[in-house]
């Protein structure tokens, strides 16, 4: 292992970009102000809210997160965007929803003032929704380099030391990688081409790269998650993160899953289905765009529980999941999940969980965390997949070849251990037989 980085001052004001300003985003952004005027607190946050143990239990050392990491505060912290629909911050927010007035209203002032940025988008992409703030260009090649232009206008027309950039726009249609995804060269020429293999989820995530900007993907399609992306981040030194933001029912078989194999035991079948009524409900009702969303809810399941290592358990389990898009629900999301497991014996049981979340609330505290950490990863020198962020994400990205962890609890162990050896703290690995001896 490499020695602790040397990591560059959080001092100066960080923006951080938007794609997609619906629901999630303005959730985050409202509520981040919310909290900078004392009004709320950042329930859900780990930079803000969580501590981490330093050396020995006996030892009584455990800082909050914010208060040992070098990162940035949320006084230093400026936001912009970019939407198909033109509405401000605090229309978006209106109409998302999320948040009630108590909140809204006193803060409505800030939020107005933030206007989206024309989109790059395109409804051969994400089918249910469309608007009339969107970019005009010759090709996908001009569309990314107007992207480009927004980011260093935005950088300097809001005095910004450094950039961070958050995807929180819908879920595009299925794509694989192909040729085009392979090399830079390739898929530079791809765009030029106005290859239907380049989605604008891409463009964003190639313009934040060539600025310099980190990049993390909130959600399940095909972003920055293929070699030419990820082989730019390296030799840049940039971060990048996904994909899909943890939250809801995900969020849930990321915590039951574990236990079960931790005790060994069986699982028959875990059938999930959904309800929602926000605009992300609206564009997973379009099939092609809800089959990138299958995609990442269904490999948690196996990789936690490896039922090819455990056949006996796992072997035959059959896994569901369905989303349904009911409007009179919005934001409150709400998922259903049956679980048949199997004990001593194989004998049969049954867990049923029924979770009225808020889908947007649990991913508010996600895109801070997110901006936060990738920030410092930047400012560390640390380019290329943050593999330790995984702890947020629904399908971790990671090294070719490399299956990803799944399990939260390993997760947020390997969160917390970065963190330590960034800041030149030993390794905690609950071991403890230093007390015993």
């Amino acid at each position: 292992m490499k020695e602790r980085p040397d990591i560059q001052s959080a001092e100066g004001r960080l923006g951080v970009l938007l794609p997609g300003f619906g629901a999630v985003a303005t959730t985050f952004v409202a509520g981040v102000e919310a909290v900078r005027r004392g009004l709320a607190k950042p329930i859900g946050s780990l930079t803000q809210m969580q501590t981490i143990r330093l050396g020995k239990r006996t030892d009584e050392r455990t800082p909050l997160i914010k208060d040992f990491a070098d990162l940035v505060g949320l006084d230093q912290l400026v936001f912009g965007a970019w939407d198909p629909i033109p509405d401000d911050g605090y229309r978006s927010a209106l109409n998302a929803g999320v948040l009630g007035g108590e909140h809204l209203e006193p803060i409505r002032d800030f939020l107005s003032e933030i206007q989206p940025m024309p989109a790059a988008f395109d409804t051969a992409y994400v089918k249910k929704l469309e608007g009339p703030n969107v970019k005009q260009a010759a090709n996908k090649r001009e569309l990314a380099e107007q992207l480009r232009e927004d980011i260093r206008r935005f950088k300097a027309d809001n005095g910004c030391d450094r950039l961070v950039m958050v995807w929180c726009g819908s879920t595009e249609i299925f794509l694989r990688p192909g040729p085009q995804h392979e090399t830079l060269e390739a898929f530079e020429s791809a765009m030029e081409a106005d290859d239907e293999s380049i989605a604008p989820s891409m463009l964003y995530a190639y313009a934040a790269l060539m600025e310099g900007v980190p990049y993390a993907n909130g959600a399940p399609n095909l972003s920055a998650d293929f070699p030419a992306l990820e082989q730019l981040a390296i030799d840049r030194g940039i971060p990048i993160g996904g994909k899909d933001f943890k939250t809801g029912q995900t969020l849930m078989k990321t915590i039951l899953a574990p236990g079960f194999k931790t005790r060994m035991l069986g699982l028959s079948g875990w059938f999930s289905t959904n309800i929602l009524g926000n605009r992300d409900g609206e564009v997973l009702d379009d099939p092609a765009s809800f089959k990138t969303k299958e995609e990442s809810k269904l490999g948690v399941l196996e990789h936690i529980l490896q039922p090819s290592t455990y056949p006996d358990l796992y072997g035959d389990m059959y896994h569901k999941v369905r989303i349904n898009y009911y409007p009179p629900r919005g934001d409150n999301k709400e998922g259903w999940d049956n679980i048949d497991i199997f004990g001593w014996l194989g004998y049969p049981m049954q867990i049923k969980v029924d979770f009225l979340c808020r889908d947007s609330i649990l991913a508010a505290p996600i895109v801070l965390d997110l901006a936060l950490f990738l920030d410092l990863a930047s400012r560390a020198g640390m380019g290329g997949i943050q593999e330790w962020l995984s702890f947020y994400f629904k399908s971790p990205q990671t090294a070719p070849g490399l299956y990803p962890e799944h399990d939260i609890f390993i997760q947020h162990w390997k969160l917390k251990n970065t963190l330590r050896w960034m800041m030149g703290e030993e390794q905690v690995t609950h071991l403890g037989r230093e007390y015993y001896e």
